[in-house]
């Protein structure tokens, strides 16, 4: 008998917010056939004795009931009787999360990782797009002024990036170049990306979502009202959306790409038919809003894709 558990790495479960999360959704589809899902903290994740193991607790959830989750008991299990783990905390990709990639990959031959540790800790979400950037806007991913002062030459308004941030937090559209604001980002941040400003985003952007080399669906994301990001976290609106010809294209071709990396569940965005050079490996997010708009039911095909 096949052992039945899920374990799930993620953050403070009680802070998720069941309309919208994918882990969730992803979580609630496998208790269907019976399987017991197990959630821990990162920081509960350990090597002793050789084992990798976790404390945290078997949890059922629902979605008819106002606390969405029950703890059923609170354990520490070794990881590697489990069936499949999803690696599902937030970004930012942090030390912290380096070091769950590198405890993992001491387990990844015997049990199922989704996505693979050494291949989330290899591609990083934005740097990994300049193997893709004939098809991104005009992009540049650096700390040197000299190099972001010719840019902003070039182009009248260009967006800045940390290249470790998610979700939208610490974006700037500037329409003019700022030396003393751009040393400062820089301080802060390190290597960023600069990026040609697409007016189009007010149109809202495309969520690709890939799953196991396939381009399995799209949601829009429109922002709010005088605002150019499209992230949900930042108050932006989902729409049912379709893809045009060169954008199933160039999404076949990045998900075929993740597939060879061992990639398993990936996200990509579109602004105005071009890449925005996320490619979102760590935690890729909108499922359950996917399922809200059209009744497509991606948790379903994830699990049959991975052959649950």
């Amino acid at each position: 008998m096949i052992n039945k558990i899920i374990a799930i790495q993620g953050n403070h479960l009680a802070k998720l917010n069941p309309l919208t999360d994918t882990s969730i959704f992803l979580a609630h589809e496998i208790q269907k056939k019976k399987y017991k899902i197990f959630y821990y903290d990162p920081k509960d994740l350990s090597i002793v004795n050789s084992k990798v193991i976790a404390k945290g607790f078997f949890v059922k959830f629902s979605y008819k009931k106002k606390n969405f989750f029950k703890i059923l008991i609170k354990k520490k299990v070794d990881l590697s009787k489990c069936k499949f783990i999803l690696i599902r905390q937030d970004p930012p990709f942090n030390l912290e999360y380096v070091s769950t990639t590198h405890i993992l990959d001491n387990i990844k031959n015997k049990v199922k990782i989704i996505n693979n540790p050494t291949s989330i800790r290899n591609i990083s979400e934005k740097l990994y797009s300049a193997k893709f950037q004939k098809f991104m806007p005009s992009t540049i991913f650096t700390q040197d002024i000299k190099e972001i002062k010719k840019f902003f030459k070039i182009h009248d308004k260009v967006i800045l990036k940390p290249i470790h941030s998610y979700s939208g937090n610490d974006i700037h559209l500037l329409k003019k170049f700022n030396f003393k604001f751009i040393k400062n980002f820089i301080k802060k941040h390190d290597h960023i990306v600069c990026q040609k400003y697409l007016s189009k985003i007010i149109n809202g952007d495309k969520r690709v979502f890939l799953i196991n080399g396939k381009v399995s669906g799209a949601i829009s994301r429109l922002p709010k009202k005088g605002s150019f990001l499209s992230n949900m976290s930042k108050g932006a609106i989902a729409v049912n959306t379709k893809l045009t010809t060169n954008e199933k294209k160039i999404s076949k071709l990045i998900a075929k790409d993740l597939k060879k990396e061992q990639i398993f569940f990936a996200g990509i965005d579109f602004i105005d038919q071009k890449l925005n050079g996320d490619i979102n490996v760590t935690s890729p997010t909108g499922l359950k809003t996917l399922y809200d708009l059209s009744k497509i039911n991606l948790a379903k095909t994830f699990w049959e894709e991975l052959k649950a």
